[in-house]
């Protein structure tokens, strides 16, 4: 097997979830959850969950492009969170919580803005999407508590009501992508 390497970077409202998602797809090799697109050096949880760092709750995704492809990426990403809500997933509102692509490359962001396209062409959605596409900004890895948090942490509420039931949908949806 390849040990090619790419990074992703999606921000998709509270990295647990995100996290959750991604790492159990075939080709994913890591997923760091932590922030990135702020303005405060090194920022903690609580500085980015007080909204006035300007960054987004992100996750950081090492993959085999051999195995899984960037745009399959997106597929994942746009499937398994609202890109149509601003500041906001669910429960969790706040600028942190934004619908965000930190392009890597120039084909990231142009794979990118395609998908957005095509998507709100075909009108999978019933709004518009909103995800806002960055440029390459600083990953700053969250605290080491949040890493694999929800396997961690399985009778945690949030996780139980939240993670839980998002992470069954993504399994069906994507039950040809998963890890053996």
């Amino acid at each position: 097997m390849s040990t090619q390497r790419e990074v992703a970077v999606f921000g998709g409202g509270c990295f647990w979830c995100t996290e959750a998602v991604f790492q159990q797809l075939r080709g994913v090799v890591d997923v760091r959850p932590g922030y990135a697109g702020g303005h405060v050096e090194s920022p903690t949880y609580e500085q980015v969950c007080g909204a006035g760092t300007g960054h987004v709750e992100v996750i950081e995704i090492t993959f085999n492009p051999d195995v899984i492809r960037y745009n399959e990426l997106l597929n994942v990403f746009s499937a398994t969170h609202d890109p149509t809500t601003r500041d906001r997933q669910g429960h969790d509102v706040g600028p942190q919580y934004r619908s965000a692509i930190f392009w890597q490359t120039e084909a990231q962001r142009e794979a990118a803005a395609n998908t957005i396209d095509a998507l709100n062409r075909q009108g999978v959605f019933e709004a518009p999407i909103v995800t806002e596409l960055y440029a390459p900004a600083r990953f700053w890895p969250a605290e080491n508590y949040h890493k694999d948090y929800f396997v961690s942490n399985p009778g945690q509420g949030y996780c139980h009501a939240v993670i839980e039931p998002k992470v069954a949908r993504f399994r069906r949806q994507f039950v040809d992508h998963l890890k053996k």
